[in-house]
């Protein structure tokens, strides 16, 4: 085992004054040379009477923790209680390391329940990335909004155009996520989804009713702003509600969410493709308020998270919250244990003084953080997937006939489905975050050279340009396969376990935004990449998004650091001591040495 220096994790003094939402004047601040004793002592300060209170063991009679006299027998009772608390709280934390995902559903069933409902979200934003992607081949579509023809006489929307309405909601996304940031700390996660799911059924009424292309952009980037909302506070919100072991499943569950919706988006497309009037593209955009009606009255019962509630101070509702998460009573976890480590954690984090602004994201050893969820989260767009992932225009331009193209495009969303289940079932069990991302970066780095390879060939004089096509066609599927199997499921969770918990939601925000920031860029080429009046690089644009993928390769290698099985408490221990990214798998980490606040140095062996 590798052995990590304690010195670049000791704990730093408290600012004075109220340091974000949650803050009240009865928290202390922390003196770094102080006694350990007298530090934890100052811990459980860090709470009024009657939280410290709730905080302990049913069985522990009341009279012991009395703050009425400071006898010795009353310090002695107190001391002993908090030693009792402290030990039901390292085995709540061994028992949640050892869970297996079955234990860990039994033990937290609403948890899981409620994560699934609010990924659902998701999906509306998964059905439009294939939506208006698609619409650019599609031949009534084409007929109303379309400026030009191509060579062949077909109805064809401009390269410009097919940038700026691929874009549109990009943008509304960029401004929703980082507006959510600002909402959730403010309002909790539930407030902001319920009012961003009314919002959105408004915004459907514009781009149902277009008939102009400006319209259509504008209902674009209005349906944006709530999407955004969702893509950001659904990772976040699974991450703060579930256990160690079931938090990697539900975080990319929300990428299964954005599947099932390319999927839903696809398979209506192909459905109403025989259609010969305008109903065969307005259809699509009403059946976008069908979620609206199903998810506002379930969100409505959904619990608060109990980390945000603890950060604005209402302790009462958080234990509530967490009640109503799991069975009350199962491998030593209860909601008070589970409450208590949510508080340690919040202190900790105030201790080395992680403040809860976007600001905070860049300072010290945040920036290590943020950096690493941003990256993570845009590898999706530069592993290529404006071009492999939504690629109905591609199989167009490669000469396939457009039944041909949109039953492909199902077939590819549908093996999207099936890699995701796959990955549940065959990798993320056995095999780190790190190692999956990484060759799953290079896996498709290779297939994209590939296909630029096979579409010089198909240049060649005498060259078979159908067989040629469908091969590529083909590629396309593997790699959608691939994506998955590995980025495009870790591009969710990474980020939302990556960051400290006093920023997890900001730094979900900042790394979404760089996502959105990518693909607005790759939407903007990749028309001109594409286009028969543009460039008409066809599939030697597989040369480009190749060498993107491989630079991200490059980069994961040397950056990505390996988080599977680290508690939050873990995390922050080692990004604090600087840990070496190739050393987060093999480093060490004891969190009850001494005392729960406090994280001991790894042993080497």
């Amino acid at each position: 085992m590798t052995s990590a220096s304690r010195d670049g994790a000791r704990f730093q003094p408290l600012p004075s004054g109220p340091s974000g939402p949650g803050s009240s004047s009865s928290r202390s601040s922390f003196d770094s040379t102080s006694d350990p004793n007298d530090a934890d002592d100052e811990a459980f300060a860090l709470l009024s009477d009657d939280d410290a209170v709730s905080l302990l063991s049913d069985d522990i009679e009341l009279e012991e923790i009395s703050t009425a006299g400071p006898s010795a027998g009353s310090g002695s009772r107190r001391a002993k209680s908090r030693s009792e608390m402290d030990q039901r709280f390292q085995d709540a934390i061994h028992a949640e390391r050892n869970m297996t995902p079955r234990d860990a559903i039994r033990a937290y069933p609403m948890a899981v329940f409620w994560s699934l409902v609010v990924s659902l979200c998701v999906i509306m934003e998964g059905y439009d990335t294939i939506l208006i992607g698609s619409f650019f081949a599609h031949p009534e579509f084409a007929k109303k909004f379309g400026d030009g023809k191509d060579d062949e006489g077909r109805d064809q929307l401009s390269a410009l155009w097919q940038a700026v309405l691929g874009n549109s909601s990009t943008f509304g996304c960029i401004i929703g996520v980082i507006a959510n940031g600002f909402l959730v700390e403010r309002c909790g996660q539930k407030t902001a989804l319920t009012s961003s799911l009314f919002v959105l059924s408004g915004c459907i009424f514009i781009t149902f009713f277009a008939t102009h292309k400006i319209m259509l952009m504008l209902g674009q980037i209005a349906c944006g702003l709530p999407w955004g909302v969702f893509a950001s506070s659904a990772p976040a919100y699974a991450s703060e509600v579930l256990p160690l072991t079931l938090r990697v499943y539900l975080t990319t569950w929300t990428n299964m969410c954005f599947i099932i919706g390319q999927l839903m988006s696809a398979a209506v497309l192909a459905g109403l493709l025989p259609r010969k009037d305008e109903w065969s593209y307005r259809i699509p955009f009403a059946l976008q308020w069908s979620w609206p009606v199903l998810l506002i009255p379930l969100l409505v019962f959904a619990p608060e998270s109990p980390w945000h509630l603890v950060r604005t101070g209402q302790l009462d509702k958080a234990e509530k919250a967490l009640l109503r998460l799991q069975r009350r009573k199962i491998n030593n976890l209860d909601a008070k244990v589970r409450l208590r480590e949510i508080i340690e954690t919040d202190r900790m984090e105030q201790e080395h003084q992680t403040g809860t602004t976007y600001w905070d994201c860049f300072r010290g050893v945040e920036r290590r953080r943020t950096e690493i969820a941003c990256v993570a989260f845009a590898g999706q767009v530069l592993s290529g997937s404006s071009f492999a992932y939504n690629s109905v225009y591609f199989f167009q331009q490669a000469g396939l006939n457009p039944q041909d193209d949109y039953n492909l495009n199902v077939g590819g969303t549908a093996l999207a489905l099936v890699g995701t289940v796959v990955n549940w079932v065959a990798l993320m069990p056995y095999f780190g975050r790190r190692r999956i991302y990484l060759w799953g970066m290079f896996s498709m780095s290779t297939i994209l050279f590939i296909i630029g390879i096979l579409d010089r060939i198909g240049r060649l004089p005498n060259a078979p340009s159908s067989p040629i096509g469908w091969v590529q066609a083909c590629l396309t599927l593997v790699w959608t396969f691939i994506f998955q199997l590995s980025v495009g499921q870790l591009g969710w969770a990474i980020p939302a376990e990556i960051g400290s918990t006093r920023l997890r939601q900001k730094t979900i925000c900042v790394a979404r935004s760089t996502y959105y920031v990518m693909n607005l860029l790759a939407n903007a080429f990749q028309p001109f990449f594409i286009n028969p009046n543009a460039l008409n690089l066809k599939g030697t644009t597989g040369f480009v998004w190749g060498t993107s993928a491989f630079l991200t390769f490059v980069w994961a290698f040397f950056r990505l650091p390996e988080t599977k099985g680290r508690t939050y408490e873990e995390l922050d221990y080692l990004f604090h001591n600087n840990t070496a990214t190739r050393l987060f798998e093999k480093t060490e980490v004891d969190v009850f040495e001494g005392g729960y606040e406090k994280v001991s140095p790894p042993s080497s062996r």
